[in-house]
């Protein structure tokens, strides 16, 4: 339910010049305002300090040519810099939004698979056996069959996004926490989360319902058919389901409390690698060209490294509670799904949970402890694909950015 893209779409553009501005202790040019991508942070540490009462940067009393020709040639080289830093910041913040919502999007889908199939024998505990299975699954379906619901995910991420703007902006619940944090401030921001999980629940379900079914009986759904179904299931029309189905008000509290818990770990996990891995780095002296190069894509790598483990230590601590989620929003739904031992058949979904508590304990006693593990080789694949991609980039840029300088 929580999104796992990065904080915004061009953090690699914004963590440079935040850093510039702080650890220059000069002056930032006031023509565009930046804004610091930390979770936990409301407004910018790194804003420009006001010039001090004695004026630091004097001009000189008479300048010539020659000496205007040499200062000029310096601010063009550090234009040029900042340019290129812009570039590589958008490119690998792109590629990290690409892989993690589009390329990765296979291993969610196989993920989900295994975590709502209750018949399988075989639960997908290391990335061996996942990719095996997948590949099954595009021989008989065709790899349009591993991308199936990519759209759905987008538009939930879209109600939510849009559901917290409106609700911070109607109640005084803060949308950011600032680093001058009150109990207060923490417990209404950690609402506005809950709320909008919530307000996002039956199109998180119709979403997940198109991620797992099988390609193989179910028609080429439109892109707005989760809308559709995510409204016909709170107002009660549609399609028929069966008996089993738990209303949403079931669903309310295993939602939210993955959703919150899910966020809290991995905004407290990001805050503190940030602050390790800034605690480590050197802050570099502007005027040092050479080392700037060469330290380009590191100023700004610090927010994706952070994001990236944050959100894995998330998904690995809250993967029990999403299984039991996604099985308790299958029920009922007449879902058919791919057999996950072999890939060539298709299974029914006809489980009978009367609630969170009573999937828990079924788990647990028909499938062990593992069972709520089922899957998780899908999420290794994952963000060991994210990881690769994010060096690969990260190491074309490099040789671009020394190339050009």
């Amino acid at each position: 339910m929580y999104s796992r893209r990065p904080q915004s779409f061009n953090e690699g553009l914004n963590v440079r010049s935040c850093e510039d501005a702080a650890a220059g202790g000069g002056y930032a040019l006031p023509t565009r305002s930046w804004e610091c991508t930390d979770p936990w942070l409301a407004e910018s540490r790194y804003r420009a300090p006001e010039p001090g009462p004695w004026g630091e940067r004097q001009a000189p009393a008479a300048t010539t040519p020659a000496d205007s020709a040499g200062a000029a040639a310096p601010e063009t080289a550090a234009g040029s810099t900042d340019q290129l830093n812009r570039f590589a910041g958008f490119g690998v913040g792109l590629a990290s939004l690409f892989t993690e919502n589009v390329l990765a999007h296979p291993c969610i889908v196989f993920r989900r698979q295994c975590q709502v199939n209750y018949h399988a024998k075989n639960y997908h505990l290391t990335p061996f056996t996942v990719v095996n299975i997948m590949y099954h699954f595009s021989k008989t379906q065709g790899l349009k069959g591993l991308w199936k619901g990519m759209g759905s995910t987008f538009i939930v991420q879209g109600i939510a996004l849009g559901t917290e703007g409106i609700i911070s902006e109607l109640t005084p619940l803060p949308r950011e926490v600032s680093h001058k944090w009150s109990p207060k401030q923490i417990a209404g921001h950690l609402i506005l989360k809950g709320l909008t999980c919530a307000v996002a629940l039956p199109f998180y379900s119709a979403s997940l319902i198109e991620t797992v079914q099988s390609e193989i009986i179910k028609d080429n759904p439109g892109i707005l058919d989760c809308v559709k179904e995510g409204i016909c299931r709170l107002v009660g029309m549609g399609v028929p389901h069966s008996k089993r189905l738990l209303p949403l008000g079931v669903l309310v509290v295993p939602t939210v409390l993955h959703g919150v818990l899910h966020y809290i770990i991995s905004a407290i996990i990001q805050k503190c690698i940030l602050f390790l891995l800034r605690k480590k780095t050197p802050h570099q002296h502007p005027a040092d060209a050479s080392n700037s190069v060469q330290t380009l894509l590191d100023a700004y790598l610090p927010e994706l490294i952070a994001s990236f483990v944050a959100n894995l230590c998330a998904d690995v601590l809250v993967y029990p509670l999403e299984t039991v989620l996604h099985r308790l929003h299958i029920q009922g739904t007449r879902t058919i799904i791919d057999n996950t031992d072999h890939g060539f058949e298709v299974l029914p979904i006809n489980t009978q949970y009367e609630g969170m508590r009573d999937c828990i304990n079924v788990i647990k006693k028909e499938e062990g402890i593992f069972g709520f593990y089922k899957g998780f080789g899908a999420v290794l694949v994952q963000y060991t694909l994210h990881a690769a991609v994010l060096q690969i980039t990260r190491i074309i840029y490099s040789t671009l950015l020394q190339n050009a300088t």
